[in-house]
Protein backbone atom coordinates (compact mmCIF):
# COMPACT_ATOMS: atom_id res chain seq x y z
CA UNK A 1 0.00 0.00 0.00
CA UNK A 2 1.83 3.05 -1.10
CA UNK A 3 2.05 6.15 1.46
CA UNK A 4 -0.29 9.15 1.17
CA UNK A 5 0.88 12.43 -0.52
CA UNK A 6 2.07 15.28 1.73
CA UNK A 7 -0.38 18.10 1.82
CA UNK A 8 2.20 20.36 1.35
CA UNK A 9 3.75 20.51 -2.71
CA UNK A 10 6.12 22.86 -3.11
CA UNK A 11 6.98 24.19 -6.85
CA UNK A 12 10.32 26.03 -6.37
CA UNK A 13 11.68 27.80 -9.12
CA UNK A 14 14.69 28.24 -9.37
CA UNK A 15 17.63 26.57 -7.58
CA UNK A 16 20.14 29.84 -7.04
CA UNK A 17 21.26 29.91 -3.90
CA UNK A 18 18.60 31.70 -1.82
CA UNK A 19 16.42 29.16 -3.92
CA UNK A 20 18.67 26.46 -2.97
CA UNK A 21 18.11 27.16 1.14
CA UNK A 22 14.42 27.65 0.43
CA UNK A 23 14.42 24.20 -0.45
CA UNK A 24 16.35 22.98 2.39
CA UNK A 25 13.71 25.01 4.68
CA UNK A 26 10.57 23.55 2.99
CA UNK A 27 11.62 20.24 3.62
CA UNK A 28 11.93 20.16 7.18
CA UNK A 29 8.52 19.95 7.42
CA UNK A 30 7.36 16.23 7.02
CA UNK A 31 4.16 17.27 5.23
CA UNK A 32 5.48 18.74 2.60
CA UNK A 33 6.92 17.94 -1.09
CA UNK A 34 9.01 19.85 -3.15
CA UNK A 35 9.44 19.52 -7.04
CA UNK A 36 12.30 21.84 -8.07
CA UNK A 37 12.22 23.64 -11.81
CA UNK A 38 15.30 24.77 -13.35
CA UNK A 39 16.80 24.42 -17.07
CA UNK A 40 20.37 23.95 -16.29
CA UNK A 41 21.59 20.95 -17.71
CA UNK A 42 23.98 20.73 -14.46
CA UNK A 43 21.18 21.47 -12.21
CA UNK A 44 21.75 17.75 -10.08
CA UNK A 45 25.31 18.55 -9.43
CA UNK A 46 25.06 21.65 -8.61
CA UNK A 47 21.82 20.56 -6.43
CA UNK A 48 24.48 18.09 -4.65
CA UNK A 49 27.89 20.29 -4.53
CA UNK A 50 25.95 24.01 -3.76
CA UNK A 51 22.83 23.03 -1.09
CA UNK A 52 24.99 23.67 1.68
CA UNK A 53 26.40 27.29 1.14
CA UNK A 54 23.07 29.14 0.44
CA UNK A 55 24.17 32.43 -0.55
CA UNK A 56 22.74 35.09 -2.53
CA UNK A 57 19.84 35.13 -5.47
CA UNK A 58 21.00 36.85 -8.69
CA UNK A 59 18.84 40.17 -9.85
CA UNK A 60 15.28 39.02 -11.37
CA UNK A 61 13.86 42.40 -13.58
CA UNK A 62 10.20 43.14 -12.82
CA UNK A 63 9.24 42.58 -16.25
CA UNK A 64 10.78 39.07 -16.67
CA UNK A 65 8.86 38.11 -13.37
CA UNK A 66 5.22 39.46 -14.77
CA UNK A 67 6.12 37.27 -17.86
CA UNK A 68 7.09 34.32 -15.11
CA UNK A 69 3.44 34.58 -13.53
CA UNK A 70 1.66 34.86 -16.32
CA UNK A 71 3.48 31.31 -17.04
CA UNK A 72 2.87 29.60 -14.02
CA UNK A 73 -0.63 30.53 -13.81
CA UNK A 74 -0.93 28.85 -16.99
CA UNK A 75 0.06 25.71 -15.56
CA UNK A 76 -0.22 26.03 -11.48
CA UNK A 77 -4.12 24.75 -10.23
CA UNK A 78 -6.14 27.76 -9.04
CA UNK A 79 -5.14 26.56 -5.42
CA UNK A 80 -1.67 27.22 -5.81
CA UNK A 81 -0.45 29.81 -3.29
CA UNK A 82 2.24 32.18 -5.12
CA UNK A 83 5.03 33.39 -3.17
CA UNK A 84 7.99 35.23 -4.46
CA UNK A 85 11.51 35.73 -2.12
CA UNK A 86 12.47 39.12 -4.45
CA UNK A 87 13.62 41.52 -2.05
CA UNK A 88 12.79 44.69 -3.21
CA UNK A 89 10.19 44.40 -6.22
CA UNK A 90 6.94 44.47 -4.80
CA UNK A 91 4.19 42.26 -5.63
CA UNK A 92 1.76 44.55 -7.46
CA UNK A 93 4.92 45.51 -9.80
CA UNK A 94 5.34 41.49 -10.33
CA UNK A 95 1.35 41.04 -10.69
CA UNK A 96 0.76 44.19 -13.34
CA UNK A 97 0.54 42.21 -16.68
CA UNK A 98 -0.69 39.30 -14.91
CA UNK A 99 -4.74 39.64 -14.49
CA UNK A 100 -6.25 39.70 -11.19
CA UNK A 101 -5.92 35.93 -10.43
CA UNK A 102 -3.06 36.09 -10.21
CA UNK A 103 -2.47 39.05 -8.11
CA UNK A 104 -4.84 37.70 -5.53
CA UNK A 105 -2.68 34.73 -5.12
CA UNK A 106 0.76 36.30 -5.61
CA UNK A 107 2.72 37.70 -2.41
CA UNK A 108 6.24 38.42 -1.20
CA UNK A 109 7.57 36.20 0.96
CA UNK A 110 11.44 37.16 1.56
CA UNK A 111 13.58 35.84 3.89
CA UNK A 112 17.08 37.22 5.25
CA UNK A 113 19.73 35.54 4.46
CA UNK A 114 21.04 32.56 4.75
CA UNK A 115 17.18 31.32 5.03
CA UNK A 116 18.37 28.18 6.68
CA UNK A 117 19.40 30.11 9.58
CA UNK A 118 17.81 33.55 10.14
CA UNK A 119 14.43 33.23 11.62
CA UNK A 120 12.74 36.29 10.16
CA UNK A 121 10.17 35.87 6.90
CA UNK A 122 8.83 39.31 5.94
CA UNK A 123 5.29 38.89 4.22
CA UNK A 124 4.41 41.71 2.07
CA UNK A 125 0.58 41.10 0.49
CA UNK A 126 0.19 43.60 -3.08
CA UNK A 127 -3.03 45.67 -2.47
CA UNK A 128 -4.74 42.90 -4.23
CA UNK A 129 -3.76 39.52 -2.86
CA UNK A 130 -6.53 37.91 -0.93
CA UNK A 131 -6.56 38.05 3.17
CA UNK A 132 -6.75 34.07 3.08
CA UNK A 133 -3.21 33.84 1.08
CA UNK A 134 -1.18 35.94 3.72
CA UNK A 135 -3.18 33.61 6.59
CA UNK A 136 -1.55 30.73 4.98
CA UNK A 137 1.45 31.44 4.45
CA UNK A 138 1.77 33.27 7.85
CA UNK A 139 0.36 29.89 9.54
CA UNK A 140 2.72 27.87 7.41
CA UNK A 141 5.87 29.63 8.08
CA UNK A 142 5.03 29.79 11.71
CA UNK A 143 4.81 25.71 11.77
CA UNK A 144 8.14 24.94 10.24
CA UNK A 145 10.41 23.63 13.20
CA UNK A 146 14.09 25.01 13.21
CA UNK A 147 17.70 23.27 12.76
CA UNK A 148 17.38 21.68 15.91
CA UNK A 149 15.42 22.01 19.62
CA UNK A 150 16.85 24.55 22.08
CA UNK A 151 17.03 23.45 25.43
CA UNK A 152 15.14 25.42 27.71
CA UNK A 153 13.14 27.14 24.85
CA UNK A 154 9.58 27.89 25.52
CA UNK A 155 6.64 25.70 23.21
CA UNK A 156 6.29 29.18 21.07
CA UNK A 157 9.67 29.46 20.65
CA UNK A 158 10.45 25.99 19.17
CA UNK A 159 8.78 27.03 16.04
CA UNK A 160 12.19 28.53 14.54
CA UNK A 161 10.45 31.28 11.58
CA UNK A 162 8.97 34.57 13.15
CA UNK A 163 6.91 35.58 10.09
CA UNK A 164 6.37 39.46 10.17
CA UNK A 165 3.27 40.48 8.25
CA UNK A 166 3.75 44.23 6.38
CA UNK A 167 0.84 46.21 6.54
CA UNK A 168 1.89 47.75 2.71
CA UNK A 169 4.38 47.56 0.04
CA UNK A 170 7.68 49.50 0.28
CA UNK A 171 10.85 50.03 -1.86
CA UNK A 172 13.28 47.12 0.16
CA UNK A 173 10.63 46.52 2.09
CA UNK A 174 11.95 46.75 6.43
CA UNK A 175 14.61 44.41 6.67
CA UNK A 176 16.75 45.57 3.73
CA UNK A 177 15.43 49.48 3.86
CA UNK A 178 17.06 49.58 7.89
CA UNK A 179 20.53 47.47 6.90
CA UNK A 180 20.51 50.12 3.62
CA UNK A 181 20.06 53.02 5.99
CA UNK A 182 22.85 51.91 8.24
CA UNK A 183 24.82 51.27 5.64
CA UNK A 184 24.68 54.61 3.75
CA UNK A 185 25.83 56.13 7.46
CA UNK A 186 28.83 53.79 7.94
CA UNK A 187 29.51 54.24 4.20
CA UNK A 188 29.73 58.09 4.82
CA UNK A 189 31.60 57.81 8.08
CA UNK A 190 34.22 55.58 6.97
CA UNK A 191 34.50 57.71 3.38
CA UNK A 192 34.72 61.61 5.63
CA UNK A 193 37.58 59.55 7.93
CA UNK A 194 35.95 59.33 11.22
CA UNK A 195 36.55 55.64 11.11
CA UNK A 196 38.28 52.66 8.99
CA UNK A 197 35.78 49.64 7.92
CA UNK A 198 37.73 47.21 10.12
CA UNK A 199 37.07 49.73 13.14
CA UNK A 200 33.48 50.10 12.31
CA UNK A 201 32.78 46.77 11.92
CA UNK A 202 34.47 46.19 15.61
CA UNK A 203 31.92 49.40 17.22
CA UNK A 204 29.26 47.47 16.04
CA UNK A 205 30.27 43.81 17.44
CA UNK A 206 31.23 45.14 20.65
CA UNK A 207 27.75 47.42 21.04
CA UNK A 208 24.35 47.44 18.53
CA UNK A 209 24.95 44.11 17.32
CA UNK A 210 24.24 42.16 20.41
CA UNK A 211 21.78 44.76 22.12
CA UNK A 212 19.71 44.33 18.98
CA UNK A 213 20.13 40.70 19.12
CA UNK A 214 18.56 40.86 22.49
CA UNK A 215 15.73 43.90 22.78
CA UNK A 216 15.61 45.50 18.96
CA UNK A 217 15.56 48.68 18.53
CA UNK A 218 12.26 50.56 20.39
CA UNK A 219 12.23 48.10 22.82
CA UNK A 220 16.60 48.72 23.78
CA UNK A 221 15.50 52.58 24.06
CA UNK A 222 12.16 51.77 25.74
CA UNK A 223 14.37 50.10 28.44
CA UNK A 224 17.52 52.77 28.74
CA UNK A 225 14.61 55.56 29.61
CA UNK A 226 13.96 53.73 32.80
CA UNK A 227 10.75 54.42 34.63
CA UNK A 228 9.90 57.03 32.02
CA UNK A 229 10.75 54.72 29.06
CA UNK A 230 11.29 55.40 25.24
CA UNK A 231 9.32 59.01 25.82
CA UNK A 232 12.02 60.29 28.54
CA UNK A 233 15.09 58.92 26.16
CA UNK A 234 13.09 60.99 23.35
CA UNK A 235 12.77 63.95 25.95
CA UNK A 236 16.64 63.81 27.12
CA UNK A 237 18.36 63.48 24.18
CA UNK A 238 15.71 65.43 21.93
CA UNK A 239 18.77 67.93 20.91
CA UNK A 240 21.30 64.96 20.24
CA UNK A 241 18.93 62.88 18.30
CA UNK A 242 17.88 65.85 15.90
CA UNK A 243 21.30 67.18 15.70
CA UNK A 244 22.98 63.69 14.54
CA UNK A 245 19.45 63.27 12.33
CA UNK A 246 20.18 66.69 11.03
CA UNK A 247 23.96 65.42 9.85
CA UNK A 248 23.29 62.27 9.12
CA UNK A 249 25.84 61.46 5.82
CA UNK A 250 24.48 61.81 1.97
CA UNK A 251 25.61 59.62 -0.31
CA UNK A 252 25.46 59.79 -3.96
CA UNK A 253 25.76 55.86 -5.24
CA UNK A 254 25.93 57.10 -8.59
CA UNK A 255 29.42 59.02 -8.04
CA UNK A 256 30.95 56.11 -5.96
CA UNK A 257 33.98 55.68 -8.22
CA UNK A 258 37.00 58.05 -8.43
CA UNK A 259 39.89 57.48 -10.25
CA UNK A 260 42.54 57.19 -8.35
CA UNK A 261 43.77 54.42 -5.67
CA UNK A 262 44.88 55.95 -2.19
CA UNK A 263 44.70 59.36 -4.19
CA UNK A 264 43.08 62.67 -3.64
CA UNK A 265 40.29 61.10 -6.40
CA UNK A 266 39.09 58.27 -4.74
CA UNK A 267 35.67 57.93 -4.79
CA UNK A 268 33.97 56.54 -1.44
CA UNK A 269 33.12 52.72 -3.09
CA UNK A 270 37.11 53.13 -4.08
CA UNK A 271 37.84 53.29 -0.16
CA UNK A 272 35.37 50.92 0.96
CA UNK A 273 36.03 48.31 -1.09
CA UNK A 274 39.58 48.95 -0.69
CA UNK A 275 39.68 48.97 3.11
CA UNK A 276 37.33 46.18 3.41
CA UNK A 277 39.33 43.89 1.13
CA UNK A 278 42.38 45.04 3.46
CA UNK A 279 40.72 43.71 6.62
CA UNK A 280 39.10 40.46 5.66
CA UNK A 281 40.66 39.37 1.77
CA UNK A 282 39.37 39.69 -1.77
CA UNK A 283 36.35 37.27 -0.05
CA UNK A 284 35.24 35.29 2.54
CA UNK A 285 36.54 31.69 2.77
CA UNK A 286 34.46 29.05 3.08
CA UNK A 287 35.74 28.39 6.91
CA UNK A 288 35.15 31.92 7.98
CA UNK A 289 31.30 31.39 6.46
CA UNK A 290 30.98 28.25 8.52
CA UNK A 291 32.36 29.93 11.80
CA UNK A 292 29.92 32.65 11.04
CA UNK A 293 26.99 30.40 11.05
CA UNK A 294 27.53 28.30 14.13
CA UNK A 295 28.04 31.58 15.49
CA UNK A 296 24.62 33.08 14.17
CA UNK A 297 22.88 29.74 15.08
CA UNK A 298 24.16 30.38 18.67
CA UNK A 299 22.85 34.04 18.63
CA UNK A 300 19.23 32.49 17.33
CA UNK A 301 19.34 29.66 20.26
CA UNK A 302 20.14 32.68 23.10
CA UNK A 303 17.19 34.49 21.66
CA UNK A 304 14.65 31.66 21.93
CA UNK A 305 15.68 30.75 25.32
CA UNK A 306 14.25 33.94 26.61
CA UNK A 307 11.21 34.08 23.93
Amino acid sequence: MSSPSPPHHIALLGGGTIGLSMLALHLRRPDTKVTLYDPRPDIETQLRESLPTFLTLPDTTPDTLQALWTSVAHSAPPTAHLWSSSSGIPASQQAATAGPAVAARLLVVHPFNPPHLMPLIEIVPGPDTALPRVDFVTEYFGAVPGPAGVRGASDAASKHYRPVVLGKEMPGFVGNRLAFALLREAVYLVQEGVVSVRDLDKLMMASLGPRWAGSGVFESYHAGGGEGGIAAILEKLAPTIGEVWRDLGQIDFSAGKGEGKESENEGWRDVVVRQTEEAYGPSVSVEERTKKGEMLRGVIDLQKQNL
